[in-house]
């Protein structure tokens, strides 16, 4: 037990000194976190740290796929459903059967092992590239398709996995009744996640505890998750349906108390998780090199050399004809959404950065067949799986952003960014404007004071003062905040003196404390949001 309780603390070590440089050098953590996890590999005598592929598919990957689904937006999500399904699975269906073509014909693998490697390198992760695009201002509706295809594809991707491996175990294989499975899966699991997300939202407003919610927040994606997992399917459409339910009902029924408690909360366990996932999948370099030993390098190397070059042509040659296409062949789509520049489909066919999920349902490959033999291949699909990871994660990831300059995307969505402030001013302002006439109408109707009344409006006159009446006000704004910032800082500065020289005690400190940092939340959460501007 010691032994597990140091490794984790070395691990979290390694993270928190990854988070500094990376922010010094303005590198994706998760790139430079896989890059130290295989320099920790290579260096002899520390203990090898293998990854279980039941803590990536059944703890980790539930919470990541629930909060991105909470984050995701409903109506963006339905708006742009057509390019999310051809991206999270026919791009995922199509390179499965690319990778699975190459194998089979260029290196002699049967088809069905084959289809196990390309099920396995099929579906894209996104947490890297997303923290690149978000902070270089990609055009919204491109963030949605990527988060969107993100949190479908596995889903895909594990459901064509578990078919393919079956038929290795077996030899048995029916297309009719694996297509009908699929489609009672797709349609079972929606289904069942938005139950889960509907009764986790009615536990939740009953309890009316920020403690009690926010458990019920944690258990919400592994119910999601597991019950479907557990019976054949894959358990994300399941979490993706929950998670998404709760983001379009949850601000009704959610508490403000809930809601700010939970999002730090939330915050922590997926950087925390993410960190691991990242840090681990370096680490399983050791155990990829020790069992190399048995293979020709040259077998290795063709593996994995195949595998990286069909999964990046894959997604180049889909992406392009699936946005087109169906524009050109049905105009009055064409209308309703024309098509974009070919920079978006460029960076869509680029972004194709493959994660722990791949590697996960590597380890997880059996290590017999039915009547005990060995899995065929095995080795070689987990060594290939790791190379398709290492050259796209840290090849691909570190010239998104030299991709994304060179595009000229950023620059393109810079009015977009200006338009979507714009209308965040205007909605901040109409806000107020409704609150004064909901005012004017409880005071007559309940006969308020003329004193509760002109409270509540000197509140509405102040928010309507700190807010700039336009974007060229933004400057003077930043001014304000950060003045007020330093104000906040020398009234902290003040009690704590109050508290030191014992005038107050350390419980009316914390209650006056909090109001402040509430306010400076406020503030920060205001600033942050003005820096694609």
């Amino acid at each position: 037990m010691t032994g597990v309780i140091l490794t984790i603390s070395s691990l979290l070590a390694v993270m928190v000194v990854i988070a500094v440089i990376a922010q010094r050098i303005s590198v994706p953590p998760s790139i430079l976190l896989v890059i130290a996890g295989v320099g920790l590999a290579l260096i002899p005598g520390l203990p090898p740290v293998e990854l279980a592929p039941e803590l990536v598919l059944l703890v980790m990957l539930p919470p990541l796929i629930y909060s991105a689904g909470v984050s995701m937006s409903w109506r963006e999500f339905c708006f742009n459903l057509r390019p999310i399904t051809l991206l999270a699975f026919g791009a995922v269906v199509f390179t499965t059967v690319a990778v699975a073509a190459a194998m089979h014909y260029l290196l002699g693998w049967p088809w069905s092992v084959a289809l196990v490697l390309g099920a396995i390198v099929s579906p894209p992760d996104v947490v890297a590239p997303l923290a690149i695009a978000r902070r270089l201002g990609l055009p919204r509706r491109l963030l949605v398709v990527l988060e969107g295809e993100g949190l479908a594809n596995d889903a895909t991707a594990l459901i064509l996995y578990r078919f393919a491996v079956v038929v290795v175990s077996t030899g048995m294989f029916s297309a009719p009744q694996a297509a009908g499975t699929f489609a009672l899966i797709v349609v079972g699991e929606i289904v069942y996640g938005i139950g889960v997300g509907w009764l986790s939202l009615r536990l939740r407003h009953w309890a009316q505890n920020p403690r009690v919610e926010i458990t019920l927040s944690v258990m919400t994606p592994f119910l999601a998750f597991l019950v479907p997992h557990q019976i054949g399917g894959s358990g994300v459409l399941a979490t993706v349906a929950a998670g998404l339910y709760v983001s379009w009902n949850g601000p009704r029924l959610i508490s403000a108390a809930t809601r700010l408690q939970g999002i730090f909360f939330w915050d922590l366990i997926v950087y925390l998780i993410e960190g691991f996932v990242f840090l681990i999948t370096g680490l399983q370099a050791r155990t990829l090199i020790e069992k190399a030993q048995n293979f020709p390098v040259a077998e290795i190397l063709a593996a994995t050399a195949i595998t990286v070059a069909i999964v990046i042509l894959a997604r180049i040659v889909w992406v392009f004809p699936a946005i087109y296409l169906p524009r050109w062949l049905i105009p009055p789509l064409a209308r309703r959404d024309p098509s974009p520049p070919w920079q978006w489909p460029a960076l869509l066919s680029f972004i194709g950065v493959r994660g722990v999920v791949s590697l996960a349902a590597a380890l997880a490959i059996p290590l017999t067949i039915e009547g005990g033999a060995p899995f065929p291949y095995r080795d070689l699909i987990l060594f290939a799986t790791f190379g398709v990871i290492i050259v796209t994660l840290v090849g691909q990831g570190l010239m998104l952003p030299a991709v994304i300059r060179w595009l000229g995307i950023g620059i393109q969505s810079h009015a977009e960014h200006r338009a979507e402030r714009q209308a965040e001013l205007e909605a901040r302002s109409e806000a107020i404007r409704a609150a004064r006439e909901h005012l004017d109408r409880i005071a007559a109707e309940r006969g308020l004071s003329e004193d509760v009344v002109a409270f509540l409006n000197a509140r509405h006159e102040h928010r309507e003062r700190l807010m700039p009446a336009d974007l060229s006000g933004m400057a003077a704004a930043r001014v304000r905040n950060d003045l007020r910032l330093e104000l906040i800082a020398a009234e902290r500065e003040f009690l704590y003196g109050l508290l030191r020289s014992g005038k107050i005690t350390d419980e009316s400190r914390r209650r006056l404390e909090r109001d402040l940092d509430l306010e400076e939340a406020a503030i920060l959460a205001r600033r942050d949001g003005e820096t694609p501007l």
